[in-house]
């Protein structure tokens, strides 16, 4: 503001002091602003704009700005929001329609298209290098791809836009295409951007759309088509896609599945051999509230997602067997021992050590709502994430820098054997659920399950795998169980801490969540509805 001022009072100056001011003073463009016009002249300003699409994907913004991961956990059973950021309670309690929205997207997602459409028509008259003009054809398809691939995830078939409207144009309303129409497009975008795009970058430009994460993206996108919620009638050929998708993934010799000793390592140190795909995000300009978020309210943390005690009883005993299997040895008296390894990396719990202390969840102590420390901010489940969390980082000093993971090879493996259990080929499914547990940060037991218990494995894993990370959510969807899962009550823990030292430890039920069958999808909203009467409403809604 300082600067603005100062040019206006030397413009005033001049103009008052100076009788031979030239006349196109006044006409000379801002220093600091650039017009449509300036933009598709200059390739450097078109891959500014291009840079700024990246937004779409998903993110770990802050309260009002995160696009997929923290909300989306704590509208399924594995997380809760206690302070209800991005409506997400809609969803809990099953109360979300067209006027009460939440993680709404269509607004967004349709404005990122159409500045990715806007650029599929200016592009070819930009003088410049063909290389970098290419490369960005490629990582514009790949947004609009991604912007679409979220709609129909959320909303089933969405008008399928590749177009700028401009005044000319008589009609702006456009109907729903069909979910595959949607997938087919998705598909052919992912498939002519491989050309576009490297299979790798280095210095500034690492984090950019390559090889990999297009058919990454093709990869969850056709898993998804095959699934029960999109394949009513079990198609073998959308598996085969869905396998053949993930496998080109897979034989990529860029990724490999991160092995070192500490598995939370995989979430902060960016680039690594399993990331195909992050988010990076700029921590000195407060661009990410992510550790603050999910920290403890004893480390002046929010706790404003926190995971479930649903989610802690599912993690495995260290033997494989779950806590309530027979021979599992799992102790009520000492709940957290003897896990997963993959559990104390996820979850800050009663009696763990994180940022040189240990946590307290106990009545009382410093990490609870009776705590002397914040303990407005403290969590109502009794636990934090540790997943994403850097116990380095002055949450005083600066936001986050944690990239936020898009695609992971992980995934891919669980895609993969998803698809080939569905196939029929068990064996292979087999291989890539136990390539997933057996990685050295991780080490459990191999899965020689068959059959319909083999199926409940691979989807055991990715709750286990790939929580908080917006996976979940989708999951429990696209298999149909959601009607299961999302209407058993949030469950969470009190803890006591005895006279001798001892804990004990009741489990209660924070919140009811209701799910019915409208809820498989978004609800058209009503602001598009009102706009445009050719979109048919979502069953239910």
């Amino acid at each position: 503001m300082k600067s603005k001022l100062f040019i206006f009072f030397i413009g005033l100056f001049v103009l008052t002091s100076i009788s031979s001011c030239k006349k196109d003073f006044l006409e000379r463009k801002p220093l600091d602003t650039y017009s449509e016009l300036d933009v598709w002249t200059d390739i450097n300003l078109v891959q500014t704009f291009v840079n700024s699409k990246y937004r779409a994907l998903p993110h770990f913004y802050n309260w009002d700005k995160a696009v997929n991961g923290p909300g989306l956990s704590a509208a399924a059973d594995e997380g809760y929001s206690k302070f209800n950021y991005e409506g997400v309670f809609l969803w809990n309690k099953g109360e979300v329609n067209p006027d009460n929205l939440s993680m709404d997207s269509w607004t967004g997602d349709y404005g990122f298209i159409r500045d990715c459409n806007a650029f599929f028509e200016k592009i070819a008259g930009v003088k410049g290098d063909d290389n970098m003009k290419k490369r960005m054809m490629g990582e514009m398809k790949f947004i609009r791809a991604w912007c679409y691939f979220n709609l129909t995830s959320r909303y089933g078939g969405v008008p399928l836009i590749t177009k700028v409207y401009s005044l000319s144009d008589t009609d702006f309303k456009a109907a729903r295409n069909t979910y595959d129409e949607c997938m087919a497009f998705v598909v052919k975008e992912m498939d002519e951007a491989l050309s576009m795009l490297p299979d790798s970058y280095s210095g500034n430009d690492l984090g950019r759309v390559t090889k990999g994460a297009a058919l990454a993206l093709k990869s969850r996108a056709l898993l998804y088509a095959a699934s029960k919620l999109n394949n009513a009638a079990a198609g073998r050929d959308k598996w085969q896609k869905a396998a053949d998708a993930a496998k080109a993934v897979i034989d990529l010799p860029t990724y490999g599945l991160y092995q070192g000793s500490d598995y939370k390592k995989i979430f902060l140190e960016k680039f690594n051999s399993e990331i195909i795909l992050s988010y990076g995000m700029n921590g000195t300009d407060w661009e990410s509230y992510l550790d603050i978020m999910i920290a403890p309210n004893g480390y002046h943390g929010w706790s404003v997602y926190a995971p479930s005690q649903n989610l802690v009883d599912d993690f495995e005993m260290s033997n494989g067997k779950m806590i309530g299997e027979a021979g599992s040895g799992y102790d009520p008296a000492n709940p957290y021992l003897n896990r997963d390894p993959r559990f104390n990396a996820t979850i800050i719990y009663n009696g763990t050590q994180f940022r040189g202390r240990t946590a307290e969840y106990f009545k009382g102590g410093l990490d609870s709502p009776q705590s002397p420390v914040e303990n407005w901010n403290a969590s109502l489940t009794g636990y934090n994430w540790r997943k994403y969390a850097d116990e380095t980082h002055d949450m005083d000093a600066t936001g986050s820098n944690q990239n936020w993971i898009v695609f992971r090879l992980a995934e891919i493996y669980l895609n993969y054997a998803e698809a080939q259990y569905e196939l029929g080929n068990e064996p292979v499914a087999r291989q890539y659920l136990n390539l997933v547990r057996s990685r050295t940060s991780v080490n459990m037991p191999g899965v020689n399950s068959t059959g319909t218990a083999l199926i409940d494995a691979i989807r055991h894993e990715r709750e286990i795998e790939l929580c908080f990370e917006g996976h979940r959510f989708y999951d429990v969807r696209r298999w149909k169980i959601a009607l299961q899962t999302e209407n058993k009550p949030l469950r969470a823990v009190n803890i006591t801490k005895n006279p001798n030292g001892s804990f004990s430890y009741s489990y209660f039920n924070l919140q009811e969540r209701k799910f019915t069958e409208a809820h498989y999808l978004f609800p058209i909203p009503k602001y598009e509805i009102q706009k445009n009467n050719q979109l048919v409403p979502n069953p239910g809604y």
